[in-house]
Order: structure tokens, then C-alpha cells, then sequence
């Protein structure tokens, strides 16, 4: 008789990393894919990196500790509504964002005992750009409007002096390409997945897999390195084209790619949270579009991906604070170009993180084998 003592265990590592390279295959060839995750942010990136502005201007002034708050023009400036003054930042905070050029300008108004009687002293930085022009030409309207209300021609009531610091420019494509990417992880985590694990139900594959020696949680694992993978080829090739394309700012090179792409990762693992919890949800195919857009389309909007949530309405932004994209936006910007590290935006991370716990707990009640 034949001895069966020495057939070899089931071996769930290999079947783990052929359900990834076979998923991976499905990927590449699947067309929603291939456009959600390269071809619209190509597109977006593309169309902004040929524009120098876009998008709403908004004026982002520090105030110092020192500035006189009570003099006509600091009271003109309040009611301009392209000017934002910023109050809750320390002096060196100011001076850093200034650099970064995460704030245009540094405002310290000072009075006078004799004419003119106020000195607007404005701090700016190469990053500053086109910003910078404005804010003097806001200043200089304020300045003819306090004139002409004084009598006999005096002199100028106000002086602008300026002076500038060596700062880091801040160009669109620096601001574009971080939430395109965060667009496409969150197509790639939850259309993807949503789509995947929803067709695998229907045909009875994963049905089929139980009658095998292969475990449930290779099959999720197997998906998640497939789709991880083509997150990250995804991500590369979206970098690789605004750094060389339009200038993408990556302040430390090659290492500040790689924390994006850890960034990338930790995004698209979050975000295959969802698509699991519509996969669950949803009772076929055609039902699974609306209830994604449920849940991309707000953070699309709202998450600064096309522009920065300090333009909504100030009821607004706390729920785009609240959003998991926000804070992936936000990390990927801040470690491109100010050349944060990742312990630097480790606020961010941990929001995501308790995002991804809620998420797959939710998954783990809605998801549906069979």
C-alpha cells in the first residue's frame, strides 16, 4: 500500500500570494481601474500643473504679538475677505509656516508719534508669490481710502516696509497632487474592493474556497496585497510625473517618496475598510456605485482634495476635519513640502488608524461570505 505519511501540509503563505497575483492580474486588466487610479488624477494633475493659480485665493496673514490692533488700517484689513489673519500661532511658528509657506505674510502694525502715524511692517518669502502682491495692493487701497477722509493734503498716514526671507515656493502642483493621490486611493481602496469581494459572493467563488484547505483570511490578505500593490505602482508613477513634469516639490528626494508611499499604504488599507462595508451591503452590482459615492463623493469634495477647507463655510470645515481623506491630504502635503517626517504627522496617521478600526468593525458586521 501506498504510505501517505509524508504528504506535505497545506502550505496558505503560497495560496495567500497566488490569490494576490491572480487578483493583481484582474487589477491591471480591469479598465475602472486603470482610469480611477492613473488616468483621472493624470488628468486633474495635467490640467493644474499648466495653470499658476486656480482655484479660490485666499490670503493667509500672521499676525504678530506686537501688532496694534486698534489703528484704522489693521481694522480695514479685518473686513477684507481675501485677507485670513491668523492669531494662534507663536512667533517661530509665524517664521517656520512662513518659510514652508504655509502662511503669506507676517503682519505687525506699529504707531507712531508723528506722521505717518502707523509703520505696516509686512514679512513675506519667496513662497510667498503672487499672494504677496495682492496683500500690497489690499494694503495701498486702505491707505488712499485713510488719506482722502483727512483734510488739507496731509501726509501719508501709513508706510509700508517690507522684508523678506528665503522661503520655499509653493507652486499648484504642490498643492494638486497630494489630494489627486488621495483621490485615487480612495477609488482604488473602495470601488475596487467593494466590486471584487461583491462578484466573488455572487459567483460562489469564495463558496467554493471553503471546500478547500485555503483560510478565509488568506483570501483577504491575498486581495489586500494585490490591491496594495497597484496603490503604490499607482502612487509612484503619479509622483514620478510631477516631479519631472511640473516641479513637484520633494523636499528630501527620494526619502520623502517613500514615507508617501508608507502614507499610501496605510490610506488604501483604511479605505478597503469601506469597500468591504458596501460590499457587504450591497445585494448586486448595480447597487454598488450609489452607496460607494455615498462615501467618496463627500470626502471628494470635502477634503481638500481641489482646494484648501479653510474656503468653506466656517460650519463646514468641522466636518471636513472629520473626514478620513483630510487628514491622508494633509500628511501627504506636509511631508512633500515642508519635509515633515512621518513621526512629524503622526496626528494624522493615528486619525486615520482609528478610522480604519471603526471602519473594519463595521465591515466585520456587514460583510457576507456567501
Amino acid at each position: 500500500m501506498m504510505n501517505n505519511q509524508n504528504t506535505k501540509p497545506y502550505n496558505n503563505l503560497k495560496a495567500t500570494l497566488a490569490i494576490a497575483k491572480a487578483s493583481f492580474r484582474s487589477i491591471v486588466r480591469s479598465p475602472s481601474s486603470v482610469v480611477f487610479t492613473l488616468l483621472f488624477p493624470l488628468i486633474f494633475i495635467l490640467v493644474f500643473g499648466f495653470i499658476s493659480g486656480g482655484g479660490v485665493i485666499s490670503v493667509d496673514v500672521g499676525v504678530a504679538k506686537t501688532n496694534d490692533t486698534l489703528n484704522p488700517v489693521y481694522q480695514a484689513l479685518k473686513k477684507v475677505s481675501v485677507v485670513k489673519l491668523i492669531h494662534d500661532q507663536s512667533p517661530k511658528e509665524m517664521e517656520d509656516n512662513l518659510k514652508k509657506g504655509t502662511i503669506d505674510a507676517i503682519l505687525n502694525i506699529q504707531k507712531n508719534t508723528q506722521p505717518p502715524y502707523f509703520t505696516v511692517n509686512v514679512q513675506s518669502s519667496k513662497a510667498s508669490g503672487e499672494k504677496m502682491s495682492i496683500l500690497k495692493s489690499t494694503l495701498n487701497n486702505i491707505f488712499f481710502e485713510i488719506n482722502s477722509h483727512m483734510p488739507d493734503a496731509p501726509p501719508p498716514a501709513a508706510v509700508l516696509k517690507e522684508s523678506t526671507i528665503v522661503g520655499r515656493e509653493y507652486k499648484t502642483i504642490d498643492f494638486i497632487l497630494p489630494g489627486q493621490l488621495g483621490f485615487a486611493l480612495l477609488s482604488t481602496g473602495v470601488f475596487g474592493t467593494a466590486f471584487v469581494f461583491l462578484s466573488l459572493r455572487i459567483t460562489l467563488v469564495i463558496k467554493r474556497f471553503f471546500a478547500t484547505p485555503v483560510k478565509r483570511y488568506s483570501i483577504v490578505v491575498g486581495e489586500a496585497i494585490a490591491r496594495i500593490s497597484f496603490a503604490l505602482i499607482g502612487a509612484i508613477f503619479i509622483i514620478t510625473i510631477g516631479r519631472f513634469a511640473f516641479g513637484f516639490t520633494l523636499v528630501h528626494g527620494f526619502i520623502t517618496m517613500l514615507d508617501m508611499l508608507v502614507l499610501s499604504a496605510i490610506g488604501v488599507v483604511v479605505f478597503m475598510g469601506f469597500g468591504f462595508v458596501v460590499s457587504g451591503i450591497a445585494k448586486n452590482e448595480s447597487t454598488v456605485p450609489p452607496i460607494a459615492n455615498m462615501i467618496t463623493l463627500p470626502q471628494f469634495l470635502l477634503s481638500g482634495t481641489f482646494f484648501s477647507i479653510n474656503v468653506f463655510p466656517a460650519w463646514l470645515q468641522p466636518i471636513s476635519r472629520a473626514l478620513p481623506l483630510t487628514y491622508l491630504n494633509d500628511a501627504l502635503r506636509k511631508v512633500a513640502f515642508e519635509g515633515a517626517s512621518l513621526m512629524d504627522v503622526s496626528h494624522q496617521i493615528l486619525i486615520m488608524l482609528i478610522w480604519g478600526v471603526v471602519v473594519y468593525f463595521a465591515a466585520t458586521k456587514a460583510f457576507k461570505w456567501e
